[in-house]
């Protein structure tokens, strides 16, 4: 079996999606052009941005069907994400909210793909 290791996520326009992941990333894709963009997250994961009018077969849903998920190590971590990418122009589906996993809050791209970025509480 191969390891897999990307995620496409299809977008309206590539260039447009590249610039919002540069921001809230904070690095510069290591593929670009007018159909498609891919970063790498520290992970070793790619995460590519494909314009979706060139994809085949077409794609059959919209975003917002699933989150990607960005674990960071503390709650303060959680909340400083949340107002770091606030700043950056985010739309904030869901504010900072310690739900029964721990703390976490949702972001949408451009596109409507929802970013979860969460901790994982601490069990007594």
């Amino acid at each position: 079996m191969t390891a897999s290791n990307s995620i496409l996520l299809y977008v309206t326009d590539a260039p447009t999606s590249a610039r919002f992941y540069t921001s809230l990333l904070g690095k510069e894709p290591v593929e670009a052009s007018a159909t498609f963009a891919m970063f790498i997250l520290p992970s070793g994961l790619g995460l590519g941005l494909w314009g979706k009018a060139g994809v085949e077969p077409a794609p059959a849903a919209a975003g917002g069907g699933c989150d990607i998920g960005f674990k960071v190590a503390t709650s303060d971590m959680v909340d400083a994400t949340h107002a770091d990418w606030q700043a950056k122009g985010a739309t904030i589906v869901m504010a900072p909210a310690d739900l029964d996993f721990g703390r976490s809050f949702v972001a949408a791209d451009p596109d409507g793909h929802r970013l979860r970025v969460y901790t994982v509480a601490e069990e007594a």
